[in-house]
């Protein structure tokens, strides 16, 4: 990348090479210079969460409590931007944590992800160099986008200090490799996962919402059990309960296998943690380390806290979604709920659901044993190096443990 396009403030190199087969979430290793680095740097290989924690925050997690579900915490906040900036898919916390950071001087560079010029929902990653800048990364996108190619191209750019917000597959490939990256300051914005599919499938599911998708501007799973959509044709904004999206009828291969079988929900390496999960109708912030309580600070009174909640129980909904996952992995079919029901359980979901870090722990939860339950079936060779200590805690509670040859020897 020339720097003369590195100081115009934001810049989308154009990026070769290819995803690995495979397990691969394309996050951008294996489009390296480094061939070998994939093997070095792959959450999907032989993950080591613990060394990496006490590498990344000085401690490794604890195992019982909310650090036994979320990773390493130092501070954990129901949060809001005050105002809020436009077009953010929340407030904007994410992008204005990545903007003062280059306002101050912090950092040299952002890496993260933007719109596709021809696609607003497909991802394009980019190098951000002018705060200002940092607004046309808001907002979701669906697909995979291999943000960490653009390693070399910031290296070569000369940038030293940079800031990357990434999700956990990203993350867990950045901390992996650096030590070797030689940057001289390193900070890691993360987001909380939900689970990817491809652009043009997601396409596929806005059709399935809508009749016409194309003015979809906005699309927000909510902590309150429904998806918000906004529109760009001045139509109001409209909220469809989760239980009557039309999930039970898209593809099996809708939710690709890597994200069915993710081992970090959270991004438990990040410096901080920003998502929607535990905030119960504002975000959901997680300082896991000195860094990440550098970047929060630096906002000042622009960021609201306040302290998480939590209601509801979340155990009938989890065994519930276990259950379905199980006949999933099998391949037998759904268990759907009559239309008849849907309504009643729809009105009381929000009512009497789990909420706050309760709904939290219970997404969590799904995902500890929906990722035991599809390797089995699918990848069991994979198992006895895939799957982390965390992952099976989580499970255990539900009946979820090792068979054997599924944890490795010395454990």
């Amino acid at each position: 990348m020339p720097k003369d396009t590195a100081r115009a403030g934001f810049a989308m190199p154009e990026i070769g090479g290819a995803a690995r087969p495979g397990l691969c979430t394309d996050c951008g290793v294996s489009r390296m210079g480094d061939g070998k680095a994939c093997g070095r740097a792959c959450q999907f290989i032989k993950p080591d969460y613990e060394g990496a924690e006490a590498r990344v925050h000085g401690r490794v997690a604890g195992t019982e409590g909310d650090e036994g579900h979320f990773g390493v915490i130092r501070a954990m906040h129901r949060a809001r931007l005050d105002p809020p900036a436009d077009g953010a898919q929340w407030t904007g916390i994410a992008t204005a944590l990545a903007a003062e950071a280059l306002a101050s001087g912090a950092v040299d560079a952002v890496l993260a992800v933007t719109a596709d010029p021809e696609d607003r929902w497909k991802p394009a990653p980019a190098i951000v160099t002018d705060p200002a800048d940092m607004a046309r990364c808001r907002g979701m996108r669906m697909g995979f986008a291999p943000l960490l190619a653009l390693l070399d191209d910031a290296k070569a750019a000369g940038y030293r200090r940079i800031a990357m917000i990434g999700i956990p597959c990203q993350v867990y490939a950045l901390r992996a490799l650096e030590a070797e990256l030689g940057f001289e300051r390193l900070y890691v914005i993360g987001t909380p996962c939900s689970d990817n599919t491809t652009t043009a499938q997601f396409h596929d599911f806005l059709a399935r919402l809508d009749d016409r998708p194309e003015t979809i501007s906005y699309l927000e799973f909510r902590a309150d059990y429904r998806v918000e959509l906004r529109f760009d044709d001045g139509r109001p904004m409209r909220l469809i309960p989760f239980l009557k999206l039309p999930l039970s009828d898209l593809p099996s291969d809708f939710w690709p296998l890597t994200c069915r079988t993710c081992v970090d929900y959270t991004n438990r390496l990040s410096d901080v943690t920003v998502g929607y999960m535990g905030g119960d109708g504002a975000q959901w912030l997680i300082v896991r380390n000195d860094a990440g309580a550098e970047l929060v600070a630096a906002l000042g009174d622009r960021l609201k806290l306040s302290a998480p909640n939590s209601r509801g129980k979340r155990e009938g909904a989890v065994r519930g979604f276990l259950a379905n996952t199980e006949r999933a992995a099998g391949g037998l079919p759904l268990r759907r709920m009559p239309n008849w029901l849907r309504p009643i359980v729809a009105w009381l979901q929000p009512r009497t659901g789990p909420r706050g870090l309760e709904f939290a722990r219970a997404r969590v939860e799904m995902k500890a044993g929906e990722t035991i339950l599809h390797l089995r079936r699918q990848r069991p060779a994979m198992m006895k190096n895939m799957v982390p200590g965390h992952v099976w805690r989580l499970a255990a509670r539900y009946g979820i443990a090792p068979e054997p040859g599924e944890r490795p020897d010395r454990d």
